[in-house]
């Protein structure tokens, strides 16, 4: 018996029966009959979704990598500190702990470059703020040490920007910026110090103000009113937020302050710095993109650093390196101090603390020698402190400081600040 098997797959279609399926419904093909001439609106809605997503992220990544230019842009690079020394490599301490980081940070007093409202710009400027910041190499501390502008040291051979050679002297510390530049000023601490300085960085007074208002200004507390017409600045007693301008003015001020000396200066500085960063990381600065890069260009933009960290991708690095560092973890000091013995409107070092100090630092150990920042201004000057030896300047007993010109101070406008609490300013 004859049986016929058809085979329906590979039976070809007949005239009658159309072309294969290809995968298109009758919804999908026109009047024509051609599939695909028009595509459905749920499709054309996921091909243009698709096609939106792929240009916001590309116009994302593209505006971040112009704003992260803008700030990798901001940093200026000190060829010339490079150049002075690369010329006396010789010379300069070799690093004694590899993971260990020192820093140089050298506050401006440049009254050029848009800074002329903060004084006469006679073409040179000044260190008034020197911090040695060492950080430990397990990152989990760090101790930044003032450096007083006043403080006696050997300032050695320095070679300026113009290529004029500047005399080895026995001078006050911030004639070293003065006159060379950050190449002789870091030559200066590493001549004292023993230790190298890994890295630099000159902060100038815009970018300070600039950056306190990048975070909304900084809250203090006054016990009594301050009014300095020398460093531009009237602030009422009590709990309040300062500005920009007005920090500028209060970490400034030092004739209508306390006794009027620079170790008081420094102390409120390193006071306002501690409470500034506090601020900034109770305050979610960091976690706000809004704020965080105002107060990146901010601060990038008042930079000028050495080539290796002229970068904003070394900066981050650095700062991303210190995550783990506990709060408090940073320490601030001032070098071991005294009056000058010829001069009690100078400085010079305490001995043997300050090599103490010193050491420490260079072979990172924990800091256990007295300063003067965390102790009461003054500390550092108390009877029992060792007497230098062996120095050809040396008097037999050191003079008291001047008593402060009358004149220069106003009646009912001295006070010092209250040291920050633990989360915020106090008024006494």
């Amino acid at each position: 018996m004859d049986s016929t098997v058809t085979d329906t797959a590979a039976t070809p279609a007949g005239p009658e029966d159309g072309p294969a399926d290809s995968g298109h419904s009758e919804q999908d093909r026109t009047e024509d009959g051609e599939p695909g001439a028009d595509i459905p609106k749920r499709r054309r809605w996921l091909r243009w979704t698709a096609l939106g997503a792929a240009a916001a992220v590309l116009a994302a990544a593209g505006t971040a990598w112009s704003l992260y230019q803008r700030l990798d842009g901001n940093i200026r690079t000190d060829a010339d500190t490079s150049r002075e020394l690369e010329e006396h490599a010789a010379d300069r301490p070799a690093s004694v702990v590899r993971e260990a980081v020192n820093i140089l940070v050298i506050g401006s007093d440049n009254r050029g470059d848009g800074n002329g409202k903060y004084g006469r710009d006679n073409g040179t400027q000044r260190s008034d703020t020197t911090i040695l910041l060492h950080l430990a190499a397990d990152r989990k501390s760090g101790t930044a040490v003032s450096i007083p502008r006043d403080l006696m040291v050997e300032i050695p051979e320095c070679t300026t920007s113009d290529g004029t050679t500047i005399a080895p002297r026995f001078a006050q510390f911030n004639w070293a910026f003065q006159f060379a530049g950050a190449g002789c000023t870091i030559r200066t601490v590493e001549q004292m110090t023993g230790i190298r300085m890994d890295h630099h960085a000159i902060v100038d007074f815009s970018g300070f103000t600039e950056m306190v208002d990048a975070i909304g200004g900084v809250e203090i507390c006054l016990a009594e009113p301050v009014d300095d017409s020398e460093a531009h600045v009237e602030l009422p007693a009590g709990r309040q937020t300062l500005n920009g301008e007005e920090a500028l003015g209060y970490v400034r001020a030092r004739y209508s302050l306390g006794n009027g000396t620079d170790t008081e200066r420094m102390v409120r500085q390193q006071q306002f710095l501690a409470t500034m960063l506090r601020q900034i990381r109770e305050d979610g600065t960091l976690r706000n993109p809004s704020e965080l890069y105002s107060l990146l260009d901010a601060a990038t933009s008042s930079l000028t650093t050495d080539p290796g960290l002229a970068s904003l991708k070394s900066l981050y690095d650095l700062a991303d390196s210190l995550r783990g560092m506990p709060e408090g973890g940073m320490r601030f000091l001032t070098v071991p101090r005294q009056p000058y013995r010829l001069n009690a409107n100078r400085d010079e070092l305490v001995q043997p603390d300050a090599s103490l100090l010193f050491e420490e630092l260079k072979h990172d150990r924990p800091v256990t020698a007295g300063g003067g920042g965390d102790e009461e201004p003054g500390a550092a000057e108390s009877p029992g402190a060792p007497e230098p030896t062996g120095s050809p300047r040396a008097a037999p007993a050191p003079p008291a400081r001047r008593p402060l010109d009358p004149g220069r101070l106003r009646p009912g406008r001295s006070g010092l600040p209250t040291p920050p609490a633990e989360k915020g300013p106090l008024c006494g």
